[in-house]
């Protein structure tokens, strides 16, 4: 079971508090997606454009650094973490994406810092001897082919960082990504990380991958997710994970469809382990099957448990959530105490 950028949905994403909540609630592996600042160190946000999650926009001094660049294709106004060094983005502060939607973790806004990749397996390292546990930890490498464009390119410093730290050189290691070439670069240049596994991120439907977008050729993800592609994959990666509702759709009236996908069944035929996201506990993000009547911004732990036990029936061997104690009371019937 997954952390979800931590526990996400209590917490702002990628920060200490939201990789230790998830920690604390059972997550089996934390998730940082990576990103590069200007002077080249990994740090912790979902995308390059902080815009959303940080108090950027309150600090006059970086007003001049507000740009519109072009990211896989697609044209984004924002602040971004490449034109920041680590002492300027040191100044940030945290906040939570999703606002109103999730007040428990917007009341933390402003609280935390952003956080470097080593900093995280530091703070792991730490976490897994103060609870007794492995704790794995599963990198998303973030806009790989935009970052190589700029000169920055991510992959080698993903490995110099699992190199370096003494943790990430045992513990459970998965690397994953949406692109597929960063993905077969580095299954060639895994020697002497037993512990690292590499995941193939998709999603439904004929948009291909950034990286193969911008050759312009190569296989759709709905491709990828064709017994062919499901064996493509399996010739270099060892996971696949597609958005939930490629492996059960949902119905015009916002349902899950009475028959899934085959996905499952087809990727662990092509000899892949699968994962799925994002289990997310508002009833805004859940199918009407097992939504309540309180509400789009309501949290709705049993609506969120029965839909996480409905994709497992499918045979899942890893899940995304961003609310781990409700991801492990699914799992294995515990809510685990504050």
């Amino acid at each position: 079971m997954i952390g979800h950028r931590g526990a996400s949905a209590l917490r702002p994403e990628h920060t200490l508090a939201s990789y230790a909540k998830a920690i604390a609630d059972g997550a089996d592996f934390i998730e940082p997606d990576l990103v590069c600042i200007k002077d080249g160190i990994l740090v912790a946000r979902h995308e390059n454009n902080i815009a959303d999650t940080t108090d950027v926009a309150d600090h006059p001094e970086f007003a001049s650094r507000k740009a519109t660049k072009v990211i896989d294709g697609e044209n984004v106004t924002g602040w971004f973490t490449e034109d920041f060094t680590l002492d300027e983005i040191k100044r940030l502060r945290a906040r939570e994406r999703l606002g109103p939607l999730r007040p428990e973790s917007h009341g933390f806004d402003g609280q935390f810092q952003i956080v470097t990749f080593e900093e995280i397996a530091e703070f792991v390292a730490a976490e897994a001897r103060a609870h007794g546990r492995l704790i794995g930890v599963i990198p998303e490498i973030k806009h790989s082919t935009y970052f190589a464009t700029i000169g920055i390119p991510l992959e080698q410093r993903v490995l110099d960082r699992l190199h370096a730290s003494p943790y990430l050189c045992t513990a459970p290691v998965i690397l994953q990504s949406f692109e597929v070439s960063n993905l077969k670069w580095l299954r060639e240049r895994l020697d002497g990380l037993r512990n690292v596994q590499l995941m193939q991120l998709t999603v439904p439907g004929a948009k291909r991958p950034a990286d193969l977008a911008a050759k312009g050729s190569g296989a759709s993800f709905d491709d990828l997710h064709k017994p062919a592609g499901l064996a493509e994959i399996a010739t270099y990666a060892d996971w696949i994970s597609p958005y939930n509702l490629a492996l059960v759709p949902r119905d015009k009236d916002n349902r899950l469809a009475a028959q899934p996908s085959g996905l499952v069944a087809n990727a662990h035929e092509a000899g892949l382990l699968v994962s799925s996201w994002t289990f997310r506990p508002e009833n805004y993000f859940l199918p009407a099957d097992f939504r309540n009547a309180s509400g789009d911004a309501a949290r709705n732990p049993a609506g969120s448990i029965a839909e996480i036990r409905r994709y497992l029936e499918l045979g899942l061997d890893a899940f995304f959530t961003d609310d781990p104690a409700l991801g492990r009371e699914a799992v294995d019937g515990t809510r685990l105490k504050a």
